[in-house]
């Protein structure tokens, strides 16, 4: 990185020398140029300026010793000691990195009575898992939970932080990013590192067209967010290995201008999220009702309905239900994608499941490249047919 730096006594004439910005990101200041948000770094203000007038500086880049920093650490995302499932899969995923590097994986477990709740987190493979154990940690409040993280992160130096794409990690892992001035990756779907311990993230951007690959070279620790389904869960292990720390942080530091009065459970919901059989439809549905052979279809699998994010354009399924970038990943036994083209925004959602069913009436759709089995034609031709040999076998 680097910045432009404005010499005023070497200005000649203000006016031509901000005509020469095609984007308008230098004005006149009292008499001095000032350099504006507009600025795109394209230097033709230093290239075709006075000579000397705008320089730019390459700002010094501040080499860190990365051997300080040891280990993959995971984020224990829980409610009330119930440790969500995401939790595992980024065990797994650590598991994985710290082994091409012989770094330890470290979990880090913070609310109330939790202790024996850590135990658990030794069955998969975990080196430690270090426990902040206080009252004033039993409900998620950012100040506490921001100055836990920073205690762990200042104690043990992990090179790498994973955190799940929860409602709570997309809350903690920004605020734990800022304070230590480093890089954070949100939603990644590929991890990977470096031999120099460079965590390498990559997660599909500007809509999913490409594959963005980030780094922070200069930055420890560095912190990334991955969704649920996304990782594989390890096999948990018949005994426990590894070992519980039990860590103590000074009350004033888990101070909050946040009071909780009440938590109200809410209701259980059955999603697409944990769905083994999932049905999902696209754009090639013609009118809302038709969506009941869909719905029959997935009754008789014992599976959930999914939809594009046209259908919810449409306003013909809950938001819920959306499979994709912007909607929900999902890791179902079967999947069978009807009447979708297969774009990366609807691919990435769902690439992972076990089994991969489509139909489409384009034999050259996308979708094809990704699914482990394929019929090309009409929807509402193969549907019907298949909800009748469903029942026909069924009945033999």
């Amino acid at each position: 990185m680097g910045k432009l730096v404005v010499n005023q006594d070497k200005i000649p004439s203000i006016d031509e020398l901000i005509k020469i910005c095609p984007f308008g990101a230098m004005e006149n200041n009292g008499g001095k140029v000032e350099i504006n948000s507009g600025c795109k770094m394209c230097k033709l203000c230093v290239k075709k300026g006075p000579v000397g007038a705008v320089e730019f500086i390459e700002e010094e880049i501040i080499e860190i010793d990365k051997s300080l920093w040891n280990g993959i650490a995971v984020y224990v995302d829980h409610v009330e000691g119930e440790i969500h499932p995401v939790t595992l899969e980024l065990i797994g995923k650590a598991k994985e990195l710290a082994s091409k590097i012989n770094h330890p994986v470290y979990c880090i477990f913070m609310g109330e009575n939790i202790k024996d709740k850590g135990e658990e987190l030794l069955h998969y493979g975990v080196n430690e898992v270090f426990i902040y154990d206080d009252a004033e940690l039993k409900d998620f409040r950012i100040e506490p939970y921001t100055a836990v993280f920073e205690d762990f992160i200042n104690k043990v130096k992990p090179t790498a932080i994973l955190v799940g794409a929860t409602t709570i990690g997309r809350s903690l892992a920004p605020r734990v990013a800022a304070r230590f001035r480093t890089g954070l990756t949100a939603d990644c779907t590929i991890l990977d590192i470096k031999e120099n311990t460079d965590l390498v993230q990559i997660r599909p951007a500007f809509g999913g067209n490409i594959m963005a690959q980030i780094v922070t070279p200069n930055n420890r620790p560095q912190l990334a967010t991955v969704r649920y389904k996304v990782m594989s869960a390890p096999k948990r292990n018949a005994e426990a290995s590894g070992k519980i720390s039990i860590c103590e942080i000074s009350k004033d530091k888990l101070a909050s201008n946040i009071n909780v009065l009440n938590v109200i459970p809410k209701e259980k919901e059955t999603g697409i999220s944990d769905a083994e059989v999932i049905v999902a439809v696209g754009r090639a549905l013609k009118s809302e009702k038709d969506l009941s052979m869909i719905k029959e279809l997935a009754e008789l699998l014992n599976g959930e309905v999914a939809v594009t994010r046209p259908l919810i354009e449409s306003g013909w399924a809950d938001a819920k239900r959306q499979v994709g970038l912007s909607g929900r990943t999902v890791r179902p036994k079967l999947i069978i994608a009807c009447g979708i083209s297969g774009a990366v925004q609807f691919t990435a959602g769902m690439n992972n499941s076990d089994y991969i069913f489509a139909i489409n009436i384009d034999e050259k759709a996308p979708i094809f490249k990704v699914a482990h089995y394929g019929v090309v034609g009409d929807i509402y031709e193969i549907i019907p047919q298949l909800i009748e040999q469903i029942k026909l076998s069924r009945e033999a």
